[in-house]
């Protein structure tokens, strides 16, 4: 009987195929070889799938400025894929950008983002030249300009809340009113933002940043025969699973999906 390979679907990269032996492959690797070498979990990255990735974002967006979340994953292998396909890095830490730094990653197209940024980190990206700022609340304007070499003007974008309700779990939802982070438009702190910004020569409004929530996915129905033990694949992985690279949430944890009605698994 000839034996069957069958291309993988679903959260699966574009490249794992599922063996007649019962082994998957991804890239062309084996997946059993994989855990038996290195133990599970194990993280696959399948840079093949990462390019493809970058480029169909590029080709739907010719005329956009595509960055690629650092805090989903990052390593150098994964910064210099990025910086290859030509699309940006928004980074959130002094950790991130030290890595994008380390391979060579074109300043201008790296954005640096985050939540109570330190002094060294704003400094950091001052002295490294990144190409925008993103300034989370009024106090970090005065901040950021003071640090600015005479005669230089530093980009900025300021974060402000959308009052949009996104994200699969109410933690995860960033864009809402009463959320901490950003500057709020319905109080007015960010037209005040924007009066302080023009108000500062070292500084130069370049735009606005919004987020409206994280891992926006649709409800899925899980087979009827699934029981307790059983393995289920979850397509994200990111800022607040072991994959985390920066000095935000240093705490390694696993992903805990919560199907509706399934209480205690």
């Amino acid at each position: 009987m000839p034996s069957v390979t069958v291309t993988a679907r679903g959260p699966w990269s574009a490249t794992t195929r599922f063996e007649a032996d019962g082994d998957a492959t991804a890239g062309g690797v084996s997946l059993v070889e994989i855990s038996t070498r290195f133990g599970t979990p194990a993280y696959v990255l399948d840079e093949t799938d990462v390019r493809e990735r970058c480029r169909a974002y590029r080709a739907a967006l010719p005329d956009a400025e595509i960055a690629y979340a650092a805090k989903a994953f990052l390593c150098r292998a994964m910064a210099g894929w990025v910086r290859e396909e030509g699309l940006g890095l928004d980074v959130c830490s002094g950790g991130e950008l030290t890595f994008a730094c380390s391979i060579g990653f074109p300043a201008d197209r790296i954005i640096f983002h985050g939540n109570a940024k330190t002094p060294q980190e704003l400094r950091g990206a001052v002295a490294a030249g990144v190409g925008r700022i993103v300034v989370d609340n009024l106090a970090e304007i005065n901040r950021l300009a003071a640090l600015i070499p005479a005669g230089r003007r530093q980009k900025v974008l300021l974060r402000v809340i959308p009052d949009i309700e996104g994200g699969a779990h109410e933690a995860t939802r960033t864009g809402g009113e009463d959320q901490k982070f950003g500057l709020s438009v319905a109080t007015g702190a960010a037209g005040q933002a924007v009066t302080r910004v023009l108000g500062q020569p070292s500084l130069k409004l370049a735009g606005l940043h919004c987020e409206a929530g994280d891992t926006i996915a649709e409800d899925v129905e899980l087979p009827a025969d699934i029981r307790p033990g059983d393995v289920i694949v979850v397509a994200a992985t990111g800022a607040y699973h072991h994959s985390m690279a920066s000095t935000y949430n240093m705490t390694a944890r696993p992903s805990s999906p919560s199907p509706a009605g399934r209480q205690g698994w």
